[in-house]
């Protein structure tokens, strides 16, 4: 059945527990005893720093009532109080930023696995999932959900845990020294601040799903526009596009705009609530001093606490909001994880054992939507070492053998059989390796030619690679560029022409060397010309390997030792080039037909050469 896969923004919240559970294991990596031991340290170093931080206070109270006895002990006492609050304060720091020190490996480790583990399962996806991408969206996505990771890894463990601690532990020192109401006013406070920030944050968070969701499609139609800019060019639509880039991005300033605003009304409600709690605070100790209960060292101490208080506090709320949109950056990356292969390997399959490759369909059946059967119980068999030709209309089924072949989908019913392995029963990786595609529409990277030759066979050696662009017959093209080899093809190859991005596709599989060629369609949208070279190198790679071309143009595969002919699904005629011709069928009525439009093609060539060569000459020449 067949599924749509929406962009990551739009699908349903995960739970935040759920995203955090995901994210654990990177902060307790398995295996890994070094970084286990950074983080156990990592935690000292904070538990340091705040035993360091809370002392800061009680070392001051210590040192104002030392001051306020007098010149004398000014002199005499609070010098080491002094030094020792100068070490405390200096300590509070030192100890956080070793932490973070040691912390950095644990976190950028986590980066690069969460975003390496993402990106290999977008690779284990099916093709379907692949041709239902918004691939822009995808890849913003990742981007913002590895960022996330640090994000809440460093603050999850070195902030939110260690406020709450030092909230606590100031609360019990509060009511130690100065008893339960002190205590109960400042728990108040920070209570409502606390539930305050949570409150507003949750009811924000849809601002930033729609700015998350209106920023992936505003980068999916950049990205789609600039990667088809010639036919922006050929229908002169710039403006159409900046208009529908616009639109998007309209969508995400007002998403922008309302969470902005939104953010100074939490900022004041939490100020409000500070300001409220410190002057209580402060009256009750300046009540304290008046009526003898309580020193100026005391008074000093509750002012030194609630400031240190406030500076975590005040940025507890921004590292909530942050942490906030972390979980919603990270959940988009990690929906992504949830998504099941859709073609998965058995539990215990073991490799394909190639001897030979014989190829087998039997009785196979397939639909991409349940709704509309693409193949119908197909039967053929390719021997080992020959070649069996697929012709037939379009959408008669010819391309989703390949597919099938590839494993991109499994059959809906029937068998495919490698030397009588059940292709479902073998991995993916083994089964693949002994193939080879030669496609109708050849991709390359934009890199270097080397580099998509070699592609083929990464780590394969520039002797291997020069060898495989000789047999491709584009060897002395590539070294009549400028930098040969090193040349780039620029995005999906647009700086070379058809045919010579064929012949690369054709050295990479020459270089890939696998028992099984599939030649899909490989010639179509060449002129005959090239068409005929192009041939010539694939009869060289094909030879003595087992090949299924799929074709449109009959000439190509009249050398086949059989050709299929498929419609509607079903092959409904079989054999060789003479033999189908001698059935006077379909195959014979597309010859007829394929045969009249070649001799009206070549007669207009032949008339624009003859207009040519009049036109030439009758220009005078120059006097």
């Amino acid at each position: 059945m067949r599924r749509d896969h929406a962009d990551p923004a739009d699908s349903p919240s995960r739970n935040d527990w759920q995203t955090i559970r995901t994210l654990l294991p990177y902060l307790w990596p398995k295996g890994e005893t070094a970084l286990r031991w950074r983080v156990v340290i990592a935690v000292l170093f904070l538990a340091a720093a705040k035993g360091a931080s809370v002392a800061v206070p009680l070392i001051y109270k210590y040192a104002v009532d030392a001051l306020d006895g007098g010149l004398n002990a000014a002199v005499a006492v609070p010098v080491m109080l002094l030094l020792a609050y100068g070490l405390a304060r200096v300590l509070a720091q030192a100890f956080g930023e070793l932490r973070d020190a040691v912390f950095a490996r644990v976190a950028q480790r986590a980066i690069r696995l969460a975003g390496l583990k993402t990106f290999r399962h977008l690779h284990r996806l099916s093709l379907r999932f692949h041709l239902d991408r918004k691939t822009g969206g995808i890849s913003r996505a990742v981007e913002r959900g590895t960022k996330g990771v640090e994000f809440l890894l460093r603050f999850m463990l070195f902030n939110i845990v260690p406020t709450l601690f030092e909230i606590l532990l100031t609360c019990g020192i509060l009511w130690y020294l100065f008893g339960p109401l002190m205590a109960a006013v400042t728990f108040v406070t920070i209570a409502l601040y606390i539930t305050w920030t949570l409150w507003v944050t949750e009811w924000r968070i849809q601002f930033r799903r729609t700015m998350n969701r209106t920023d992936n499609e505003a980068n999916t139609k950049a990205i789609d526009s600039l990667l088809n800019f010639e036919t922006v060019k050929y229908f002169g639509n710039e403006e159409h596009e900046s208009r529908r880039f616009n639109n998007a991005l309209s969508r995400y300033e007002e998403a922008a705009v309302k969470s902005n605003t939104s953010l100074a009304m939490l900022n004041i409600g939490q100020g409000l609530i500070i300001a409220v709690g410190l002057t209580a605070m402060m009256w009750m100790a300046a009540q304290g001093v008046v009526a003898g209960t309580m020193t100026i060292g005391d008074f000093a101490m509750v002012n030194a606490y609630l400031i240190q208080l406030y500076m975590p506090l005040n940025f507890l709320g921004f590292v909530y909001r942050e942490i906030k949109q972390s979980l919603t950056d990270m959940e988009q990356m990690f929906r992504l994880l949830d998504e099941d292969p859709e073609v998965a390997d058995r539990p215990g399959a073991g490799a394909l054992a190639v001897n030979g490759a014989e190829l087998v369909f039997e009785n196979v059946s397939f639909a991409y939507d349940d709704r509309r059967p693409v193949l119908k119980d197909v039967s053929f068999t390719v021997p080992a070492g020959r070649t069996v030709a697929i012709v037939g209309p379009s959408g008669s089924g010819k391309s989703t053998i390949s597919r099938l072949l590839f494993r991109f989908y499994d059959v809906s019913a029937g068998r495919v059989l490698v030397d009588g392995q059940d292709i479902r029963d073998v991995t993916q990786a083994s089964l693949r390796s002994a193939i080879g595609m030669v496609p109708q529409d050849t991709v390359l990277f934009n890199d270097t030619i080397f580099y998509n030759i070699a592609y083929g066979r990464p780590g394969a050696s520039p002797a291997e690679v020069e060898a495989a662009a000789r047999t491709a017959q584009i060897h002395d093209f590539i070294m009549g560029l400028p930098d040969t080899y090193q040349a780039t093809v620029g995005e999906r190859g647009l700086k070379l022409s058809g045919g010579e991005k064929q012949r690369v596709a054709i050295a990479r599989t020459v270089l890939k060397a696998p028992e099984i060629l599939i030649f899909d369609e490989a010639t179509s949208a060449l002129d005959s010309r090239t068409e005929q070279d192009i041939l010539k190198a694939l009869k060289a790679v094909a030879q003595g390997r087992t090949t299924v071309t799929v074709a449109h143009r009959l000439s190509t595969v009249v050398d086949a030792d059989e050709i299929l002919v498929l419609e509607a699904g079903r092959i409904v005629e079989r054999g060789s080039h003479e033999a189908l011709l001698r059935m006077n069928g379909r195959y014979a009525d597309m010859w007829a037909r394929q045969q009249q439009q070649e001799k009206a093609r070549e007669a207009l060539e032949d008339e624009d050469d003859g207009i040519s060569v009049r036109a030439a000459a009758e220009t005078p020449a120059a006097e």
